[in-house]
């Protein structure tokens, strides 16, 4: 089993700041924002374990061995929850817009989503709710993006991709075909 592991920063994620120009387009690339890096947390885990198995060790020399069995479940509890935080820390969406193309790629934990679509015929919407992602969709086909951005942050990145993908298509094949006259010349 392989995990890829990366985190971003707060101040990181203004999605003004995620997008960039690549040679194949525009580019957005959004990232799980985490609190604690997966050496921090097992870590922290490591240190609540110990705590949680001296405790138990201390009780059952006393005699009260019915902690034991209860310490032993706490500490599966909390190997499985670090399984699924690091399951969960190479999460990430990624947008490109090129003249002709958008194309979407998503990874969920093992979950794994592509999706390809005209900019022209591309809608952006956004639900109404703190918790609504931004969904990208082409004749009935669609995805949502933005789950890993605050509510704010994903506003703003909604906005951002719909007015690049007004602007951004003509633009891009325009400065392909002044290369391409240039090369004339």
């Amino acid at each position: 089993m392989v995990w890829v592991v990366s985190c971003v920063s707060e101040t990181d994620l203004s999605p003004k700041r995620l997008r960039r120009q690549t040679p194949d387009g525009l580019e957005w690339f959004l990232q799980r924002n985490c609190a604690l890096s997966p050496r921090q947390l097992g870590f922290a885990f490591g240190a609540i374990g110990l705590v949680s198995g001296g405790i138990a060790t201390v009780f059952a020399t006393q005699g009260a061995w019915v902690i034991a069995p209860f310490a032993g479940i706490e500490m599966l509890a909390l190997a499985t929850a670090f399984v699924v935080y690091a399951r969960h820390t190479g999460d990430f969406e990624r947008i490109v817009l090129q003249p002709h193309r958008l194309l979407v790629e998503v990874v969920d934990g093992r979950r794994r989503a592509r999706f390809e679509a005209n900019p022209a015929w591309v809608r952006v919407e956004m639900g109404r709710s703190a918790y609504a992602a931004v969904r990208i969709s082409e004749r009935g086909g669609g995805v949502e993006v933005g789950r890993l951005l605050a509510f704010e942050e994903r506003v703003e990145f909604a906005r951002d991709l719909a007015q690049n993908l007004r602007v951004v298509p003509v633009a891009m094949a325009a400065r392909g075909n002044d290369a391409g006259m240039q090369g004339e010349v």
